[in-house]
């Protein structure tokens, strides 16, 4: 056994366990027992399963002793954020209104991914229904940013950025409804892709906003991400001569996308810099649809999330992180005409923006403009939490509001990313794109 395994990404684990070099039960060993021994490990899983996982270990194991395997990542570890249903196992995601609720069958996702030979190590932590890009969550437990333990996660998939930034889970399987792949995989250096709404199943998945709701793996390597997505039920990418070269590249330069703190402009513009020296062609312009898009998300997505969960909430509001409540309440003041009205503008939008940037092989903007804020402060002042949090998703919640696919590569800068985005159904397009960008990016 080797705690080395635990930093390599998923497709070398799997490159290893195919030329048996590696053991799928004994590298299942090896999590278990570092998830059980990390002083943070309670603080990233809500809960291990390891029956599940040795079982898993160890038919994959047999498959691959009769040359069997299922595919590159059968017996290849990975987290759950904890809103995939799980047989047999509480799936509370995040919430202590949703304690003890456990599913009698897995998430289709879920059941497809064992199918397949990933193995189960557990569910991971995450912010209350889904409802915060900062991974905030003391009703049950905030995972600690890899970069400095007193900074936020990034959530909504906080346990899943961080069970794979600690060497926890070769990957982690969270959701995006407005940036929750990409704000943690941002803030602990990963890499992050939010699928095309629709493309993978929700089947089985809490919802929080079912219209903007994705799935979407968080990982080390863009390779991790795209034989993850196949995995998963999307398509199959092949990575080979990705190279930049020619690509068109937008960089979004729009008031509406102010202010960026100084750091993560900094990390992005060298991260353009390096695209353009690899052989990409830049091209800065504004796009007035965006600052309207984002006008449009507050008649968009609470009133959605409280249609949803508004009267599991008001049962017992008392459970819920005060800040987290509240942004749900904001729902219920949205009259349903907006709401309406809301989605009709936003399909206008999406329209016009697809249409302006069809030249671009790719959108780029910081993955959040700000860095990770003190969870001492946002735990103590509700204005903070609540400027800081909308700030966190601003960016994010472009790829959200408009459709389409996004992924976000760290920059080299600690807790900064920067997000290329694509039309709906362009995956393979951008994890290309993006393949050849973690390249120049190093």
């Amino acid at each position: 056994m080797s705690d080395s395994w635990l930093w390599m990404t998923a497709a070398d684990l799997g490159r290893g366990l195919e030329a048996e070099t590696i053991d799928a039960r004994e590298l299942t060993e090896v999590y278990l027992a570092a998830i059980d021994g990390h002083p943070q490990g309670t603080g990233i899983y809500a809960r291990t399963m390891p029956e599940r996982a040795r079982a898993e270990a160890d038919a994959a194991a047999n498959r691959a002793r009769v040359g069997l395997r299922r595919g590159l990542l059968d017996g290849v570890p990975v987290s759950w954020k904890d809103l995939f249903d799980s047989a047999g196992v509480a799936t509370e995601a995040g919430s202590a209104l949703l304690r003890d609720r456990v599913p009698d069958t897995d998430a289709e996702v879920l059941a497809r991914a064992s199918r397949a030979g990933l193995v189960a190590l557990g569910k991971t932590h995450m912010t209350e229904l889904a409802f915060s890009g900062l991974g905030l969550n003391p009703m049950t437990a905030t995972p600690p940013n890899i970069n400095d333990p007193e900074l936020a996660p990034g959530g909504s998939s906080s346990g899943a950025a961080t069970s794979v930034a600690f060497g926890l889970a070769a990957a982690g399987i969270g959701s995006d409804t407005g940036g929750s792949v990409r704000v943690p995989s941002a803030w602990n250096d990963l890499v992050g892709l939010k699928t095309t709404h629709g493309l993978l199943s929700l089947a089985g998945v809490v919802p929080l906003c079912p219209r903007f709701d994705t799935v979407g793996p968080l990982c080390r390597s863009v390779e991790d991400a795209a034989l993850l997505l196949a995995l998963l039920g999307g398509p199959s990418t092949d990575l080979a001569g990705a190279v930049l070269s020619g690509a068109r590249l937008l960089v979004l330069d729009d008031p509406a996308l102010e202010p960026t703190r100084p750091e993560p402009r900094a990390a992005f513009e060298d991260a353009v810099s390096r695209l353009a020296a690899a052989g990409a062609r830049v091209t800065r312009s504004a796009a007035p649809m965006i600052g309207e898009a984002l006008a449009l998300a507050p008649l968009l997505f609470a009133p959605e999330a409280y249609g949803i969960w508004g009267e599991t909430i008001e049962a017992r509001p008392d459970l819920m992180f005060v800040p987290v409540r509240e942004r749900f309440r904001a729902g219920a003041t949205v009259p349903a005409p907006d709401f309406v009205r809301g989605w009709r503008a936003l399909d206008a939008l999406r329209a016009s923006y697809h249409a302006a940037t069809a030249a671009y092989d790719a959108v780029l903007v910081p993955t959040a403009p700000n860095l990770p804020p003190n969870v001492d402060r946002l735990l103590s002042d509700a204005e903070y939490f609540a400027t800081e949090n909308l700030l966190t998703l601003r960016n994010t919640r472009i790829g959200n509001l408009l459709g389409g696919c996004s992924l976000t590569l760290p920059t080299g800068e600690p807790s900064c990313g920067v997000s290329l985005m694509a039309p709906p159904g362009a995956e393979s397009r951008l994890l290309r794109l993006g393949a050849a960008a973690e390249g120049a990016l190093g």
